[in-house]
């Protein structure tokens, strides 16, 4: 079938001539005038889609809960304080060391106030760590206490943490690949706990903490740094019972710590 065409603006100006001429032969004299064009309200814009909801994490996937949490920037303490108790609760479930989480009675997580002015880093629980739940609390733990207290500081203002959360068997050195696996751990308290300063105790804390591989000998006495954090590293309060000549270098260190911080040194 031929396509029908369409009457073009010659066509149109024809038909309205012939259109008027037969009205002027009946008598038509005029015609109303056409109302004016009322505007056309525009539609209204279509609602905008509501953007897409967050993707929901998996409370057992522990990668996922640490590092798809907010920044601690805008955070106030009792929202860091939170995500503590989370996260301890997490690394509580912790089986990345197949060895420590077979031989463990449970892990050692960390105690403390945050926004601590100091935070103590340590290398591992001990026994009577694991038996407990709680950083330092045998022997070595009773020393750091008088440490702590010689400073002119409680054991509450302080944080007390290590670089593993969980026990070596016979209380040995933890091993390159579980310190690895704990890195983010250890990570992720300092941020929630914010320190203003670290104190390392013994060069496994120190060299783990700091990338380092001179011997505490050489890192102690001196000031190194961690994200923006200084950082002193002195001998391990077990080393310390067991070579007590070395307490006055450990005191050294902590007038060297107290002086940064702008706090006293108390008499002895």
């Amino acid at each position: 079938m031929a396509e029908e065409r369409r009457p073009g603006e010659a066509d149109v100006a024809r038909q309205a001539r012939q259109h008027l001429d037969s009205l002027r032969a009946a008598g038509v004299e005029w015609l109303p005038a056409a109302p004016e064009p009322t505007a056309q309200p525009r539609p209204e814009p279509a609602p905008a889609a509501p953007p897409p909801s967050p993707p929901v994490i998996d409370s057992g996937t522990q990668k996922e809960i640490l590092f798809e949490a907010e920044g601690t920037a805008t955070q106030t303490p009792e929202e860091r304080r939170q995500e503590l108790t989370v996260l301890a609760e997490v690394v509580s479930r912790c089986t990345r060391c197949s060895v420590l989480a077979a031989a463990r009675t449970q892990t050692v997580f960390g105690v403390g106030a945050v926004d601590a002015e100091l935070c103590f880093i340590g290398e591992a629980p001990g026994s009577e760590e694991d038996r407990k739940g709680e950083p330092f609390v045998g022997p070595a733990g009773q020393l750091l206490d008088r440490i702590i207290a010689a400073c002119g500081m409680k054991r509450e203002q302080v944080y007390i943490c290590n670089i593993l959360r969980c026990r070596p068997p016979g209380n040995r050195l933890p091993l390159p690949d579980e310190a690895h696996n704990c890195r983010e751990y250890l990570e992720r308290t300092l941020e929630l706990v914010r320190p203003k300063f670290i104190c390392c105790l013994g060069a496994c804390a120190a060299q783990n903490l700091l990338g380092s591989t001179l011997s505490i000998g050489r890192l102690r006495g001196r000031f190194h740094d961690y994200r923006g954090i200084p950082v002193l590293c002195t001998y391990h309060p077990a080393y310390l019972l067991r070579n007590p000549g070395a307490k006055k270098d450990v005191w050294d260190d902590m007038k060297k710590l107290l002086a940064r911080m702008g706090r006293p040194v108390p008499r002895r």
